[in-house]
């Protein structure tokens, strides 16, 4: 078991430090921010002060020495336009896109498990089949239309939910948080939603193949051979075992929903990260998205690292098979 984490460990620092590189290179090589900060009239001698004030003066190499010697201690330097530190800016609205995410990933699985297990129970029945094919629109559809479908449909016409913002916050453990208010739970709702479409397609997909597959089994059929009724079937034979391949998959989706929030956060005007990382880009404030960046991929490693160790206790032929590679 200790190889199998110190090797896990070792590939998660390679992998962040091949990513460092790729994101510090492709932001900083592409556009001036001082074309951008800097106001148009200003002369040479201003624009040279500002530049080394930046520190873009130095050379690429020196730059991304000097970022990653900060970095080893949370420090991604100080944003262009806001003048703070890029980590405080960014931990500063961390909270309401990980919100935004476990919302997501809750309705995710309230909606996606029992309508997987109701398609996969009933595959030819005209409800399964539909189930299948909204599934199927759920992929399909672009997160920014149905977004805007939502405001259009429940904002402007209903006048039911608001369309933007987070609304009332209340602290829990010194951490601001929406979904304990009802204001909040209004603001939120359209969002997640809109966030956890595709999840919850995938989930459907993924309960549904696990559901088909289970009902073959012997268990079940030894099950149903002692009278055992229908419900405890499904609850305790089958839903047990098909939830070990959906929590895997769900584990590491969740990385996705905090680093796709980007748009939906943009939609509906939500105070998180993803919102931060597009006023960033279109100011060009290098440190603020090269920040973003590397934490959502240290993020990323994190959970894959998480995942991979729990896999590890709950199947030891993975650890047997990593050990033997």
């Amino acid at each position: 078991m200790l190889v199998f984490l110190l090797r896990r460990v070792m590939q998660s620092g390679v992998a962040l430090l091949v990513m460092s590189v790729l994101v510090f290179v492709g932001v900083y090589a592409i556009g001036n921010p001082i074309d951008i900060l800097v106001n148009p009239e200003a002369d040479s001698a201003e624009i040279e002060r500002a530049t080394a004030a930046l520190g873009l003066d130095r050379p690429l190499w020196t730059q991304y020495l000097i970022f990653l010697q900060k970095a080893f201690s949370g420090d991604f330097g100080n944003s262009f336009v806001h003048g703070s530190s890029a980590t405080q800016l960014i931990l500063h609205r961390m909270p309401a896109t990980l919100e935004l995410a476990f919302a997501a990933l809750v309705i995710a699985i309230v909606l996606g498990i029992p309508l997987g297990l109701w398609a996969g129970l009933r595959p030819e029945s005209a409800s399964g089949r539909t189930i299948m094919g909204l599934s199927i629109l759920g992929f399909s559809l672009p997160t920014f239309w149905v977004g805007l479908m939502l405001i259009m449909v429940f904002s402007v016409q209903l006048g039911w939910l608001p369309s933007n913002g987070r609304g009332s916050t209340v602290d829990l453990f010194g951490l601001p948080v929406s979904i304990l208010t009802w204001d909040g739970l209004k603001h939120i709702l359209m969002p997640a939603l809109n966030l956890a479409l595709f999840k919850i397609s995938l989930v459907i997909r993924l309960t549904r193949a696990g559901t088909q597959e289970a009902m073959l089994q012997d268990y079940v059929r030894f099950a149903r051979a002692k009278g055992l009724k229908a419900s405890r079937i499904v609850g305790v034979h089958v839903l047990k075992n098909i939830l070990i391949p959906i929590v895997t998959v769900l584990g590491l989706e969740l990385g996705s929903l905090i680093a796709f929030a980007v748009v939906t956060e943009s939609i509906f005007a939500w105070p998180g990260m993803g919102k931060l990382l597009i006023e960033s880009i279109s100011l060009l404030d290098r440190p603020v998205v090269v920040a973003y960046l590397l934490i959502v991929v240290a993020m990323f490693v994190v959970i894959n690292l998480i995942v991979d160790i729990l896999y590890s206790l709950l199947d030891p032929r993975i650890r047997l098979n990593a050990a033997a590679d």
